[in-house]
């Protein structure tokens, strides 16, 4: 459908930058207080959204937008359905909950008002990401996630670790980004079409095409690299080095999961092949496993929460990849659970830290009483995390246990993997909510309170959200999970899953996977120790390989830099000519362009005179003593071509002609004085052998170029242009002069800023005192 009044969504999309603009002048004037008028921004984005829900749950779907580019077919437009409505309203509404957090947790910072601009930029650059239709709108809000996560992850830039963690998350989701580019093109190439509502409207036309896999794998490389899939997993705990607001909005709901999104996006087009529910399932499960066991090992509640973080995007990843309609549905319930409790999770990590100093599990207790409200948002959370009754993690995990059963040969394996994934994540999270708050009390760095509302607030909605769309199943299904499960599968879905307990295999399943997370969280401190032991004998991971990948291409770099930037003008002099005659001739050579013998021009004997002159001025440079007599025969060469010039009949470009030349003579002369050189050429026979080489075979390669152009048909399409238009565009009867300063005035603007530079940079030379060396730079010979 086409919407009716998308100047609005337009609006919406822009919104977030807008604000971003303001942030730090509101901040200036009213402090963290205007973190409560910039929560409206995402507030009312999130309400205009709502207003899809109902169209969407019927069918339909909303396409619009505008006219970008219009020569190549590019447009900015969005696509609305039941999926990337889902991820609006998650990043609009979390969205507006972490710009409160943001202003309590960020109070009297140097640089709120910065932060502020900062997350807002992401938080549009992400709404643009979900709910783009072209390619390259996509690519474009997708590399805007990842330049604006940037600048939040390394928010205190003053600290090492926290340039460390941005760089490593720019550096890998950057290049994933390439990645996804190429696959993007590949796609719009095999099958002409440039928009993800085209495309899906197209059904199998992708899974047909011939270069399917390295579409496949091109996008998988951009999908893995931003959702954090083994092995590209370790830039997301080390991006918890962030402000706390960040890592409970980029690492929890949105950002990591715009791979995940993507993946789902086209799981109606890619997916239904053998390597799609292989890969997809491998790399899921085996992330699963590696964060929650990652998990196990630390005591900081925010990377405990980090790598939980990373196995559930592998669960995502598993289940969209697992190939049936049941796991797809379970993918739909459990990414929206987990953005509640998670997103949940992170603030009150953050608020703990905020009220008692510190996130050292094994430096906290007993603060419940002091932080109540904290302590009960993190119950709620936990509660649906670990997947009981009645929350929305727990219908999450019941669609995953019926899903993975009833699949095919996979079943057996992903559903052992799933619940010893999930009775792990159970075991951190109840470890996040309890052991902080419970137990004897535990003297901390600061004296634990509870904070201010803007601290709780967030937790506390989302927890509770965790609870009600839960109960109120039925609209849940109806508005969010019945539309997202229908896009994400293909065809229309039906959800019934509730919170009453259904007895069957899933039941069972669940039961054990709590048994399980009980009993790994009573043995915590024990396992905590196993994997310590574990990653200290393995010693080499991923991060460590990213380092070692980084300091190699520093070193790669000044060793090429060495050989090709190694301050010898005559190297690069050699280095460009030669390449400059391969260039030429091995092209000609390889495809059979080499020009046909032309015939002997039948010359006018002023035209023989003109020849002379030029060939006078050849042996000129040739026979010549020393540089200044040969620099000044060049001029003969520039003179004799003018001559032909103005026998033609083109006598400005003749004026021309003589006007370089004899500029160039006196300036390279002038510049040749100034210049602490030899006055003659004292080079070795061998080394001038190379060069008249070298130059014989430029001038040979230029000649023939030159011939095999001639030989051409001549095409007047561009002369019958300008001969037509000069007069009636640009209002000037001599058609060169309308050509160098209308039709092509940027370049004529562009080669008199080169010509400009270059006589600075002769400036420089000529006021070079003779005999006064230039100072080197500091600390170099």
């Amino acid at each position: 459908m086409e919407a009716d009044g998308h100047w609005l969504t337009f609006l919406v999309l822009m919104l977030p930058f807008a604000g971003a603009a303001i942030a730090p002048v509101l901040v200036r004037f009213s402090g963290h207080n205007a973190a409560w008028l910039l929560a409206l921004i995402p507030a009312f984005m999130f309400y205009h959204f709502t207003g899809f829900l109902g169209p969407v749950a019927d069918g339909e779907t909303v396409v619009a937008g505008y006219s970008w580019i219009p020569s190549l077919d590019v447009d900015f437009s969005w696509y609305i359905d039941g999926l990337s409505l889902t991820f609006a309203l998650l990043i609009s509404g979390i969205g507006a909950l972490i710009v409160l957090y943001a202003g309590g947790y960020l109070k009297g910072h140097a640089h709120l008002g910065r932060f502020f601009s900062f997350i807002l930029m992401f938080m549009g650059a992400m709404q643009g990401l979900v709910l783009a239709d072209g390619f390259l709108t996509l690519f474009v809000f997708w590399e805007l996630t990842s330049i604006t996560s940037f600048l939040l992850i390394g928010f205190d830039h003053a600290r090492e670790a926290s340039r460390r963690a941005a760089l490593q998350a720019l550096i890998v989701t950057g290049l994933g980004g390439l990645s996804l580019l190429a696959g993007l093109l590949l796609i719009w190439n095999m099958t002409g079409l440039g928009s993800m509502s085209a495309l899906l409207e197209a059904e199998s036309a992708l899974r047909e095409a011939p270069l399917y896999l390295a579409a496949l794998l091109l996008v998988l490389g951009g999908a893995f690299t931003k959702s954090a899939q083994f092995p590209f997993h370790f830039w997301l705990p080390n991006a918890m080095e962030a402000p706390t607001p960040v890592s409970a909005y980029l690492h929890s709901a949105t950002m990591v999961k715009a791979g995940v999104y993507l993946v789902m996006r086209l799981n109606p087009v890619m997916g239904d092949t053998v390597a799609w529910e292989t890969i997809l399932p491998i790399f899921g499960g085996t992330t699963l496993i590696v964060g929650t066991l990652l998990a196990v090992r630390q005591t900081d509640l925010k990377l405990m929460l980090a790598y939980t973080t990373v196995a559930s995007l592998g669960l995502l990843v598993m289940l969209t990849g697992f190939g049936s309609e049941k796991a797809a549905e379970a993918a739909v319930l459990y990414l929206v659970a987990h953005s509640m409790f998670k997103g949940a999770l992170f603030m009150v990590a953050g608020g703990i830290d905020h009220e008692a100093g510190t996130r050292d599990i094994t430096r906290l207790g007993g603060i419940g009483r002091a932080m109540p409200i904290t302590f009960a948002a993190a119950v709620l959370a936990a509660i649906s995390m670990g997947g009981l009754p009645p929350f929305f993690g727990f219908l999450a995990k019941e669609e995953i246990y019926a899903g993975l059963w009833q699949g095919g040969g996979w079943s057996g394996l992903m559903t052992l993997v799933a619940i010893v994934g999930n009775a792990l994540m159970f075991a951190i999270g109840f470890a996040v909510a309890l052991k902080p708050f419970t137990g004897p009390e535990v003297e901390t760095p600061k004296h634990a309170h509870e904070g201010p509302v803007l601290l709780w607030l967030g937790p506390l909605v989302l927890g509770v959200a965790g609870l009600l769309t839960a109960l109120a199943s039925t609209l849940s299904h109806r508005f969010i999970t019945n539309p997202m499960a229908s896009a994400v599968v293909g065809e229309p879905v039906e959800v019934y899953i509730s919170v009453v307990p259904h007895v069957g295999l899933p039941l069972a399943l669940s039961v054990i996977t709590i048994v399980l997370g009980v009993l790994a969280y009573l043995m915590l401190a024990r396992g905590r120790e196993a994997m310590a032991a574990t990653l200290k004998a393995i010693g080499w991971g991923p991060d460590q390989g990213f380092d070692q990948a980084v300091r190699g291409s520093v070193r790669f770099s000044s060793v090429v830099t060495g050989i090709v930037q190694n301050g010898r003008l005559d190297y690069y002099m050699t280095a460009t000519f030669v390449a400059l005659a391969l260039a030429l001739f091995v092209p000609m050579i390889l495809f059979g362009e080499l020009p046909a013998v032309p015939a002997f021009p039948d010359l006018r004997f002023y035209e023989w005179i003109v020849l002379a002159i030029a060939f006078i001025g050849l042996g000129a440079v040739l026979y010549a003593r020393d540089r200044l007599t040969a620099i000044v025969s060049l001029g003969i060469q520039g003179f004799a071509v003018a001559l032909l010039f103005m026998l033609l009949g083109a006598p400005d470009l003749s004026f021309t002609q003589f006007m370089v030349e004899t500029l160039s003579v006196v300036i390279l002369a002038l510049v040749m004085t100034r210049l602490r050189l030899s006055q003659a050429d004292h080079r070795p026979t061998g080394e001038k052998a190379v060069d008249i080489t070298i130059a014989a075979a430029c001038g040979a390669a230029l000649g023939l170029m030159l011939l095999r152009v001639t030989q051409v048909p001549f095409d007047d399409t561009l002369s019958v242009f300008f001969a037509e238009y000069s007069r009636a565009i640009a209002h000037g009867r001599n058609i060169v002069n309308v050509i160098i300063v209308d039709f092509r005035g940027l370049d004529t603007l562009g080669e008199i800023a080169v010509v400009m530079i270059a006589g600075l940079a002769i400036l420089a030379l000529v006021r070079i005192r003779a005999g006064k060396p230039i100072a080197a730079p500091k600390g170099e010979g």
